[in-house]
Formats: structure tokens, C-alpha cells, sequence
């Protein structure tokens, strides 16, 4: 028989490896049709001409040309207007 009792096992001891979110490619580069330009969660970055936004708010080039990032107002569902980056090729 045991002389101790059993020890629980430990609750922390998971670790998710990290998403590679971010800017994939910057203002001023060129990228071609379907390439990656930003991995993000949520739409924090709004994508504007020449691109498409996947299900996952990553936002894809929709043709050849260069990235260009700019800040515009967005009206948001209730009303309020904030200030976000838009992405665009050109």
C-alpha cells in the first residue's frame, strides 16, 4: 500500500505556440495576386482597393501592385467614428 496520497497533477502546464500575427508586408513593396499582406484578429486594419479580407479579417492582395497604407475615418455600428489604417495595392 501507498504511504502517501496521490498528488494532483499540475493545472498550468499547457502552452499554445503563437499565431504569427502582423504586418507580412509593408508600404512601398510590391505583391502579387493572393499573397499575405496582414494576419490579424479582428478587423484593426480595414482593406481598402485591390484587396480582399478572408474569414479570418487576413487581408490578401486581390492583384499585382504596391501596399500602401493610409488612416481614414470608419463609422462604427453605433455611430461613433474612429480612426483606422486602411490597406491598398495600387
Amino acid at each position: 500500500m501507498s504511504k502517501v496520497k496521490a498528488g494532483g497533477s499540475s493545472k498550468n502546464n499547457h502552452d499554445s505556440p503563437g499565431q504569427r500575427l502582423g504586418v507580412k508586408v509593408f508600404g512601398g513593396q510590391k505583391v502579387n495576386t493572393g499573397q499575405v499582406i496582414v494576419r490579424q484578429t479582428g478587423l484593426t486594419k480595414r482593406g481598402g482597393n485591390g484587396t480582399f479580407v478572408s474569414r479570418n479579417f487576413t487581408i490578401h492582395a486581390e492583384k499585382d501592385g504596391i501596399v500602401k497604407y493610409t488612416k481614414r475615418r470608419f463609422r462604427l455600428f453605433t455611430g461613433k467614428t474612429v480612426q483606422r489604417t486602411e490597406v491598398t495595392v495600387e
